[in-house]
């Protein structure tokens, strides 16, 4: 812990398995993040992503104040990835242990939608809230230059306003 506390400024520290993950500064918006067993973290809510990156990705918006999961990928029966070369075995007792919503903020491919599917189908008999993040137009894009699976999908996450 104390070789943590002199990491530099807007570090990115995660912890799997109970091992630290340094990432530079140059990846986070706060000061030393110790997701894990930061206090002031939402245990209520988990948010679960694919890969490091797209953790780091939510965590640059300063919006998600939960707790997350990496799977390490995604399913993908072309390329022999199954749910067990996955971590959503260890998804399970972590949601158990008091999570009230899970975030699944997969990318929309098909491997993402079939792993989502796949997660929220595990997840119900757990009694906890699945939702999945919007998808469609990104902030300031034109509808002109959006293809039309990305219009779909803008049309399909529509809300009431």
């Amino acid at each position: 812990a104390a070789a943590l506390s002199t990491l530099p400024d807007r570090t990115l520290v995660l912890f799997e398995d109970d091992l630290p993950h340094v990432y530079g500064p140059s990846l986070s918006a706060r000061p030393h993040f110790f997701l894990r067993r930061d206090p002031k973290r939402d245990r209520t809510l988990m948010c679960v992503v694919a890969e490091t990156r797209d953790l780091i990705a939510m965590e640059k918006t300063n919006e998600f104040k939960g707790l997350y999961h990496v799977l390490q990928g995604v399913i993908s029966p072309m390329d022999n990835i199954t749910p067990e070369l996955l971590k959503i075995r260890e998804l399970f007792p972590r949601v158990a242990d008091g999570v009230e919503e899970v975030i699944l903020a997969l990318n929309p491919t098909t491997e993402g939608q079939m792993t989502a599917l796949y997660l929220a189908k595990r997840l119900k008999p757990l009694d906890v809230k699945v939702t999945q993040i919007a998808h469609g137009l990104p902030a300031g894009g034109d509808l002109d230059y959006a293809d039309q699976a990305t219009l779909i999908s803008a049309l399909q996450w529509r809300r009431e306003m």
